[in-house]
């Protein structure tokens, strides 16, 4: 016996599921993915409509669009010479939205703390006060 252990199936599916999951998490990870994301719950569109809402070049917004596209996100289709991107379920942005309570969460919990301690004093170079018996 070597002392390693392996792991069952179960984990092995869990590690496999998990690791999926956090493809998908990855592919969305980029403000302009999640602008896109917001936009195609309403209706399909294209890369060029995509483009002028992102105000990014057309190469960026295809490479977005490949990136959540591969990760199982979105669907296309050929609609003549263009390709209309749509949401491969609306469960993502349902997703995303249970990240907001979160936020809110932590953004109340850092006003609590700026409220208690203040704002950040900056520190001047020579105006530091001298302690007390310090000559």
């Amino acid at each position: 016996m070597t002392g390693k252990t392996t792991a069952s199936g179960a984990e092995e599916a869990d590690l496999l599921r998990l690791t999926e999951v956090a493809g998908v998490l990855k592919a969305l990870a980029h403000p302009s993915r999640l602008l896109i994301l917001e936009a195609l719950a309403r209706e399909p569109h294209c890369v060029c409509e995509l483009t002028r809402m992102i105000g990014a070049d057309t190469s960026t917004v295809s490479k977005h669009l490949s990136v959540m596209k591969n990760a199982g996100v979105l669907l296309d289709e050929k609609r003549g010479n263009m390709v209309y991107y749509s949401l491969a379920c609306p469960c993502v942005t349902e997703a995303v939205a249970h990240i907001t309570p979160l936020l809110e969460r932590r953004f109340r919990h850092y006003g609590d703390i700026l409220k208690r301690k203040g704002p950040p004093r900056r520190r001047v170079p020579g105006t530091e006060t001298p302690s007390p018996g310090a000559d």
